[in-house]
Parts: C-alpha cells; sequence; structure tokens
C-alpha cells in the first residue's frame, strides 16, 4: 500500500515501469483529507520499482517511492545427504545449495553443535536477466575419527528469514584402525611370561594382525594377543602390532622393562706400555638395571676402580700383571662374571740367576740364568775373562737358551739361557761368568759362579765296598773248589794248586792267593782271573743337583766318555768295580 497525501483533485497513480495488468492494483482514500492508497495484492517479485503520485491537473508529482519485495529463501540442500560418507585423514569438500527466487540473495552459513565453522567459500550463479539462479556454499574440512558421526548444519538466511532455515546432515567415517596396545605385566624379570593386547576400533571392520619384533615379524602369531617369555632384547627390541582394515592400517609398539642381570658385551684389551706412561682398561657390561662394575687384580681383593674405564697413571714394573673387570650378578642372582686382561709394562730386562750343580775339576758343568724382558731382548749373552758368547759354541762352550716357563704375569716372555763348559779347569771355579741381555729401553744382567765339587769322600767308600766283594769272592772260590775235589774220590788224587789272583788298587798293584797242592801230580787246579775296568763316575746322573726348571726342559750337558763294566771269570762270577780317580 502506497500513501501520498495530494490536493483534492483527481489523483493518478502511475507507475515509472509499464504494468500488463491492474487487477492485482488498487486505488483506496478520501478526497476531503487529500489521503489515496496503492494496493497491490498478492506482491510479486516483479512488483518491486519505484513509484509516483501526480496529480495531472495541478501539475504535481510526489517524489518516487521504492518497493522493495522480500522472498524468503528455501531450505537449502547439502549434496550427498542425510548421510555423507568421508574417509579420515582424506580432506573434503561439502557443499550447501539454495535454490529458489529468494529475495535478496540468502546467506549460507555452516554450523556444528551450534558453532559457526570457518573454512567455507561462496559461489552465487545468476539466471538471464540478472536474476539469481542458485548460490552455494563449499566447506573445506580434512575430517578424522573423531567425527563419525557428528551432524552439520546449513543454514540458508536473509533479511526476508532473518532466523534461517537449516539442514542437517550426518557424517559417516571411513577411517584406518586406531590402535591401543598394553603389556601384562610391563615390568618383568627375565623369563617370566608377557601377554600383550593388541585393541583397535575401524571402519570399516579389523582385516587382520601382524606382530613384530624389533622390526621382524613374529612368526604363528594372529589375532589381538600375543604371549611371550621375556628376555634381555626386548628390553631394546619392542613388541609392535600392525591393524589393518579396507581403508588403511595402523602399527603401535612398546618395549617392556625386562630387568636381567649383567651381560658381558666387550672385554677389556690387553695393553703394553713403556714404565712412566698412562694405561687405561675398558670393560662394558649390559644389564637392567645398571651393573655394578669393579676393578680388581687378579689374586688380590682390593679395589682399584668402579664403572666401565679403570685409569693407571705412571705405570711401573710393580704394575704389571692382570686386571680383573667384574660385574655382581643381578637381582635374580643371574648373569655376571668376570673379564680380565694383562698390563704388559716395557723395562730393561730382568736377568737372575738360576742354581745350578757344583761341578768337578775337568768335568761337565752347566750355568744358567732366567731372562724376563718386554720387549724381548734381541740376544742373552755369557760373557768371561776370555770372551763372550750368545749362541752356539766356542771352545770348550756351548749356549742354548729356550723359552721360560711363565713367571709373573705382566713381565713379558721368558728365557732360560744355559751356558755347557767341557773339562772344567781351576780357573773356572775362581772367575765369575756374566748373563746379560739387551732390549730397546736398555740392559740387565747379572752374575753367575761355578760350585766345585768333592769326590775324595765318594772314592773312599766305593773302595770299602769293593774290598768288601773281593773277601766275599776269595770264600766262595775255596767252596767251590773243595766241592771239586770230593766229587774225584774214586779216581787217583794228585795234589793240584789252585791260584786265585786278586787285581789290586787303581794304581795297578795286585794281590795273590795262597797255593794249595791236592795231590801227587804237577797238575795245577784252574786259575780264577778277574779283570776290571777303570769307571769314570757318572756327574750328572749321580751328583747333580735338581734342575731349576723342574724338568720343564731337557738340556744337554757334555759328559766325558764311559766304559762299560767288563768282568771275565772262569766260574761265571763278576768281579767287583774299581773306581779311579780323576
Amino acid at each position: 500500500t502506497l500513501r501520498m497525501p495530494v490536493p483534492a483533485l483527481l489523483l493518478l497513480f502511475l507507475c515509472l515501469r509499464g504494468r500488463a495488468g491492474w487487477s492485482r492494483y488498487w486505488i483506496s482514500g478520501n478526497a476531503a483529507s487529500g489521503q489515496h492508497d496503492l494496493h497491490i495484492k498478492p506482491v510479486e517479485l516483479e512488483d518491486q520499482a519505484s513509484y509516483e503520485c501526480q496529480a495531472t491537473q495541478a501539475g504535481l508529482r510526489s517524489r518516487p517511492a521504492q518497493l522493495h519485495v522480500l522472498v524468503p529463501p528455501e531450505a537449502p540442500q547439502v549434496l550427498g545427504g542425510p548421510s555423507v560418507s568421508l574417509v579420515a585423514g582424506v580432506p573434503a569438500n561439502l557443499t550447501c545449495r539454495s535454490h529458489g527466487d529468494a529475495h535478496p540473495t540468502p546467506e549460507l552459513l555452516w554450523f556444528r553443535d551450534g558453532v559457526r565453522l570457518d573454512g567455507t567459500t561462496f559461489h552465487q550463479t545468476l539466471l538471464k536477466e540478472g536474476t539469481t539462479g542458485s548460490v552455494e556454499s563449499i566447506l573445506f574440512l580434512t575430517p578424522s575419527s573423531h567425527d563419525d558421526g557428528a551432524t552439520l548444519v546449513c543454514r540458508a538466511r536473509s533479511q526476508a528469514l532473518p532466523a534461517g532455515k537449516d539442514t542437517a546432515i550426518t557424517l559417516s567415517l571411513q577411517y584406518p584402525p586406531v590402535v591401543t596396545l598394553s603389556a601384562e605385566p610391563q615390568t618383568v624379570q627375565e623369563g617370566e611370561k608377557v601377554t600383550f593386547l593388541c585393541q583397535a576400533t575401524a571402519q570399516p571392520p579389523v582385516t587382520g594382525y601382524r606382530w613384530a619384533k624389533g622390526g621382524s615379524p613374529v612368526l604363528g602369531a594372529r589375532g589381538p594377543m600375543l604371549e611371550v617369555v621375556a628376555d634381555a632384547s626386548f628390553l631394546t627390541a619392542p613388541v609392535s602390532c600392525e591393524v589393518s582394515n579396507a581403508v588403511g592400517s595402523a602399527n603401535r609398539s612398546t618395549a617392556l622393562d625386562v630387568q636381567f642381570g649383567p651381560i658381558l658385551q666387550a672385554k677389556p684389551e690387553p695393553l703394553s706400555v713403556d714404565a712412566g706412561e698412562d694405561a687405561s682398561f675398558s670393560c662394558a657390561w649390559r644389564g637392567n638395571p645398571l651393573p655394578r662394575v669393579t676393578w680388581t687384580r687378579r689374586g688380590g681383593t682390593q679395589v682399584l676402580g668402579f664403572g666401565p674405564t679403570l685409569r693407571l697413571p705412571s705405570v711401573g714394573p710393580e704394575d704389571a700383571g692382570d686386571y680383573v673387570c667384574r660385574a655382581e650378578p643381578g637381582l635374580s642372582g643371574r648373569g655376571g662374571g668376570a673379564a680380565e686382561a694383562r698390563l704388559t709394562v716395557n723395562a730393561p730386562p730382568i736377568v737372575t740367576a738360576l742354581q745350578s750343580a757344583p761341578a768337578s775339576l775337568r768335568g761337565p758343568a752347566r750355568l744358567q740364568c732366567l731372562v724376563f724382558a718386554s720387549p724381548a731382548p734381541e740376544a742373552v749373552v755369557w760373557s768371561w775373562d776370555e770372551g763372550f758368547l750368545a749362541a752356539g759354541s766356542r771352545g770348550r762352550f756351548l749356549v742354548e737358551t729356550f723359552p721360560a716357563p711363565e713367571g709373573r704375569g705382566g713381565q713379558g716372555p721368558g728365557l732360560i739361557s744355559v751356558l755347557h763348559i767341557s773339562g772344567t779347569q781351576e780357573s773356572d771355579f775362581s772367575r765369575g761368568f756374566n748373563c746379560s741381555a739387551r732390549n730397546r729401553l736398555g740392559e740387565g744382567g747379572t752374575r753367575v759362579s761355578l760350585g766345585r765339587r768333592d769326590l775324595l769322600p765318594t772314592v773312599q767308600i766305593v773302595a770299602g765296598v769293593a774290598a768288601a766283594a773281593l773277601t766275599l769272592l776269595m770264600v766262595i772260590t775255596g767252596v767251590a773248589l773243595c766241592c771239586w775235589r770230593h766229587g774225584k774220590a774214586s779216581a787217583s788224587f794228585s795234589k793240584q794248586k789252585n791260584l786265585v789272583r786278586i787285581p789290586g788298587s787303581s794304581d795297578g798293584s795286585s794281590s795273590r792267593g795262597a797255593e794249595e797242592e791236592t795231590g801227587s801230580g804237577g797238575d795245577r787246579g784252574p786259575i780264577v782271573h778277574t779283570d776290571h775296568s777303570d769307571l769314570v763316575l757318572d756327574e750328572e746322573g749321580t751328583l747333580e743337583s735338581k734342575d731349576p726348571t723342574n724338568g720343564y726342559y731337557k738340556v744337554r750337558g757334555v759328559s766325558p766318555p764311559t766304559s762299560p763294566d767288563s768282568c771275565v771269570t772262569s766260574l761265571q762270577l763278576r768281579s767287583p768295580r774299581i773306581f779311579n780317580l780323576p
């Protein structure tokens, strides 16, 4: 209805825009009051225009009046609704569209739980003649599994309908499995049983499980549960569970807190250092909880250090030896143990004289020395007044060198050097023999003396034994002759002399027995002859002192030749031995 007060004249309402028909238009009013109204019913969108009221007789025109026609929007549509299926994690677009002749153009808004959503774009499509055809709004989102079942609202509102009209949709999410992995118990002693439980939610449903340990598949493991016996490897090699469905897969892993005893990972390495330098040993033990590591010397109880590293400043020869890295067993009583390494301190050679057996004049002799050195000596040299000898022979002297039994740890390789003397002389017992060795760090040596042995008491004992043997032999010979004479009683008896010749002492003298006549004839009885060979006393066999190496090495000595015993007698009786003094 348009009202325009004018003078009481014939009023004519003219529309600035031409109209085809006037059936929806009529005028009402009171001429006396000058009030005239234009009615339009029903109003259509095409009625929106500018209108004027004219008094033609007076030539008057009113100011233009603009008629705005409001058309409320219809409820919008969401493409794919009322349930829209999306894939979690995959970006998606949701389109809300409004059709019809809504005027003015409606605004399309997105809401979730009453909260307006951002991230939308607005598009408008125009029809011919500049009229609005449709409008649409696109919502960009990347859904997650938490959006499954969520309700979104698209609202179309305008000045014609401030409250707007809503269209709701429900999100149906397809998403790969959401996995949770647990272990019971989480803290376990080595050797105990552990159960892993793999739980998952997924849309569409789960199609398979895959178990792995430290990245390697667990053969035979199927389903959401895995039972294992825990060992130390589970502490660093986690167990993982991978769950799959038609959309994708998800993986979760967990490591056990496995308690186990110490395990040796790296042994200490042997060291060889020069005297005065620093030495450092290292060893590595693995365990849960971390093991307590101590350092000692082999055979000792004093703790020299704690932890994986032992440092020894400015070592000397007394520090040489074996060092032990030890870890105590764990709480379960398992594991632990010890590992050791040797420290060799490089120093000048240490030369020690070994006890040698006394020697007799003109007999063989043997002198010995023991050498420990690191680095090994270049040579072991024997020296005396007339010269020196490191190996081989020289005149009456011969040198041999042998590896020695292992000495105190860390002293370096040991050698035994033997000086043989063939046919000792008087000067050998008064002079000194030097045994020396040299390496790159210096020289060491010692003096060795030759002891003398007196053979007179031994010869006297042997001579006494020989005299007793001769007396016994004479008695036996007399008895034999008597028995032989009586055996000839039936025959003529003739006197015979029996003669027993006894050799004398070692200086060539002899003794003769009495002659006995037994008949009238001149025949003599059998004469018993006994020959003796001079023997040389075996120096090394009977008088030599104990070998300082306890027989570990067989050292060849130089011995004079000996004559075999010989005994000739017509009665097959062995004569006593007579020993000659050298």
